[in-house]
């Protein structure tokens, strides 16, 4: 009972109704630490309702999320939570996903170079500058380039591209926000680098 994603089969995770979960895989019971270390292995999974069979994954991992949270790992800054809250219901909610998505993404591909980024950073508070300024500036222009791809201002057969040059008021309000966010977010980072030293 498992579904194939062209690497490996995913494995299947059977919730009951008495919030137990059973790995087909394996015939056993299983926690959500041992969910954790799937996700932390890189092994596919889905969880289903053992009755209806609808997909809990996105609940599920979203709990292993709470959990870690609870114990103290403070991954997910107050801040973020807040904003990341403030998007259900707003108009951009549909673009937040991809946005995240790709921001994940792009930190994967370039977590080698962010670990010896951070090292350097450790040893010099200029450098931990320089690093977040720089992944600031990416996030920004994967921000701009998901915004155009779904901007619901494109007319048929219009690029995403020829879109953007269609309103340039708009998106110099956007990118004057934006710098005033960065600006924002730097006089944070020096009045901390400031209490540090």
């Amino acid at each position: 009972m498992t579904k194939s994603n062209g690497k490996s089969p995913e494995i299947i995770i059977k919730k009951y109704a008495n919030r137990r979960l059973y790995d087909t895989s394996t015939s056993q019971y299983v926690t959500l630490d041992y969910l954790r270390d799937l996700v932390k292995k890189g092994t596919e999974f889905q969880v289903v309702d053992a009755k209806s069979g609808d997909d809990l994954t996105r609940g599920v991992l979203a709990q292993i999320i709470f959990e870690e949270e609870s114990r103290g790992a403070n991954l997910l800054p107050v801040d973020f939570l807040r904003q990341l809250i403030g998007f259900y219901g707003d108009s951009l909610q549909s673009v937040v996903p991809g946005y995240l998505q790709m921001s994940m993404n792009s930190f994967a591909q370039q977590q080698e170079e962010f670990r010896e980024r951070m090292t350097e950073a450790m040893t010099s508070p200029q450098a931990s500058m320089a690093m977040i300024e720089e992944q600031t500036r990416r996030n920004m222009e994967m921000f701009g380039q998901a915004m155009r791809m779904f901007s619901p201002f494109n007319q048929p057969g219009e690029t995403p591209e020829e879109a953007g040059k269609a309103a340039p008021e708009k998106e110099s309000e956007d990118l004057s926000a934006m710098r005033e966010e960065l600006d924002a977010m730097r006089a944070k980072l020096d009045q901390i680098l400031d209490k540090k030293t």
